[in-house]
Parts: C-alpha cells; structure tokens; sequence
C-alpha cells in the first residue's frame, strides 16, 4: 500500500521513498507530477525510471523541455509521438509554473492540451511534469487534475525520512552506519539532500565494500556546516569553555565568514532557543513547534535538547547583548572581530 504524505490542502501525495521502490520493482505510472523544493529527488526519480526503462542518458528517446522557454503542447505533441524503435520515450518538463497562482513564464501555455494528455496518456510514454515550487494553486482546474495522477511531493524531509533515506542510500552501496554516525551525518550536513548523498559516497569509499560507517569516520571526512559551527560555539560558550569557542570563532574568521554574520546567526540561535522555551512552556509538541516558527523538525529537536541549560531572563539578556554588540561595531565604537569575543565571553556567565 502507498505511503500517503497530505498536504496542507487536504490533497494527499505518494511520499518520494514508496514511489522510488515501486519504481524499482517495475511499478512506473504514465504521468509523474512532481513539486517541492528538493529538485535532487526529482532528478533521483527520473533517473531510476530511466535506468528502469531505457538504460542509457543518451538515447533519443529521452526529451527535456523546460515551459520557461518551450511551449507545453510542443512537450506533449512529443509525448504523442512514437519513440523511434519502440520501446518507451521519457519526456521531462521542467518548471511547469502553471500550477502556481502568477505562473512565472511569459508563453502562453495551451493548458487545454496537457489536461486532455493527462486524461488519456500514452502507453509508451512516461511524462514527468516538474513543479519545483512549495506552494501550488489548489484551486485551479489542472492542479486538481494533475494531483489525481502519480503525485511525489518533493519537498524538503522531516527527520524520519532523511533517516530512512540515508539507510537506503548505504544500503545501495554495500555499507552500514553504526552506532551515532548516521546522526552526526545530519547533525554536520543538515538536509540538503545533495550534500548528504556526496559525503555517503565519500564515507562508502572511506570504508570500502560492506564496510561501517562510525561517528569517528564522519567527524574524520564530514566538515561541519556553518549554522552547526554556530551551534557548537555557543554550546562550548555556555558549558564555560570558552577557549573553544573561540578556537571555533578564529577558524570561522580564516575562512573568511564575517564577524557581523557570526553575530546575526548566534543572535537567530539564541532566538530560537528563547521561542522554542516559551512554546514548550506552554506544552506546544515539537511538530507544532517547527510549524509556528517555520524551522525544521531537526532544528526544533536540537533546540528543545539545549533550552534546559538557559533561563528566560539570560537568554533575553543575550540577545539585548548582541543588538548591543550590532550596533557598537555598526557605529565604530569597538572592533569587529573583539566585539563578537566579548559576546561569547557574555554566553560563558550564564
């Protein structure tokens, strides 16, 4: 049975896992539409139909238009047209923004044509339609027509998902993580799913054949994002290691990452700690939390972990202290790089 993930509209999608396995198990639908944000998933579907189905990128047989530049009936007259020596025709169309409530093209898309094609598709042609945008316009008559078809909604995972992903993405591979490390891979990487699938390939090759994958190897091979920098230095600041927070700030300032920037996302962390404190005190779950404040789960989850070392009152003592810090390096009054010093020595007196 189909994995069912239902949007805010009430509309429900196959989620992107359960069509990749139908699709490896020979389960491939005449039309795909596809919408979300994480055109990386869209691209992995279309090319496991195609490896499914033809084998090789370079046949003929596979056409790519994109409704910026072509119109949708010339996509679909080639959807309508025998593949040259049989077999099946992949046709891709990219940016279909006629979903959207202000299409983001200037042609003037025959939308009649493509409803009666989805009505009655061709046998021996899939069509992939790419929508990689996060809201739809539910309303219009093609959107509802469209979400009747094989729908794989491609916006960005929860936590769950990533997780179950990444155990399909080594099993692919012949390798295993053990113990943490599939955590501390999205603790470092987050979820940017292209990033995520490089550092497995470079982890497997780590490895080798049938090989594990440890919390040592990712920490040896995965370099740390940013926002978990961000993350790490305050976390040394506030159990009073300030030597290592600052350790931390220096290599951030080698490559060349701006004081003022540093500032603004410890400030966006504190923040979050202050309105994910508030919204727990107040017995909001996790899910509605990440809802209101519009971050991802895992964010939420890491926060809710951290909130207990602060009070209320420090965290809104710190974040006056950094607007105090903004403005004193903004108005000349004090160095940049020694200002963000005195901060994180701030954090330490909690």
């Amino acid at each position: 049975m189909f994995e069912k993930l239902c949007m805010k509209n009430g509309e429900c999608a196959v989620s992107y896992l359960t069509i990749k396995n139908d699709i490896l198990k020979g389960k491939i639908a005449p039309v795909y539409f596809m919408f979300g944000q994480q055109s990386f998933l869209m691209e992995d579907i279309i090319q496991t139909v195609i490896q499914q189905k033809i084998g090789s990128v370079e046949d003929p047989n596979i056409i790519t238009y994109n409704c910026q530049d072509t119109l949708i009936e010339v996509a679909i007259e080639e959807a309508e047209t025998v593949p040259f020596f049989g077999g099946t025709k992949v046709v891709i169309v990219k940016d279909c923004s006629f979903v959207l409530a202000k299409p983001e093209t200037k042609l003037d898309h025959n939308i009649n044509i493509l409803e009666r094609y989805v009505e009655n598709p061709v046998k021996e042609t899939v069509l992939f339609l790419c929508a990689p945008y996060e809201k739809l316009d539910a309303r219009k008559k093609l959107t509802k027509l469209l979400k009747k078809q094989t729908v794989v909604d491609c916006s960005p995972f929860d936590l769950r998902s990533t997780e179950r992903w990444l155990d399909e993405q080594v099993n692919e591979k012949g390798v295993r993580f053990v113990g943490v490390a599939k955590e501390r891979l999205i603790e470092r990487v987050g979820f940017q799913l292209l990033q995520l699938s490089s550092e497995v390939e470079k982890l497997a090759l780590y490895v080798g054949e049938d090989g594990e994958i440890t919390e040592d190897d990712v920490d040896l091979l995965v370099a740390r994002s940013l926002e978990q920098d961000i993350f790490a230095l305050i976390e040394y600041a506030v159990i009073k290691k300030v030597d290592r927070a600052l350790i931390i700030y220096h290599d951030l300032l080698k490559l060349k990452e701006e004081p003022l920037k540093i500032l603004a996302l410890i400030a966006r962390q504190i923040r979050i700690y202050y309105q994910v404190k508030e919204m727990v005190k107040r017995s909001y779950s996790q899910g509605e939390i990440a809802s209101q404040l519009k971050l991802h789960p895992y964010v939420v989850k890491l926060a809710s972990e951290q909130i207990r070392r602060f009070s209320e009152p420090f965290l809104l003592k710190m974040l006056e202290a950094a607007a105090d810090t903004d403005y004193a390096i903004k108005s000349g009054r004090m160095d940049k790089i020694f200002a963000v010093e005195l901060l994180l020595m701030k954090l330490a007196d909690e």
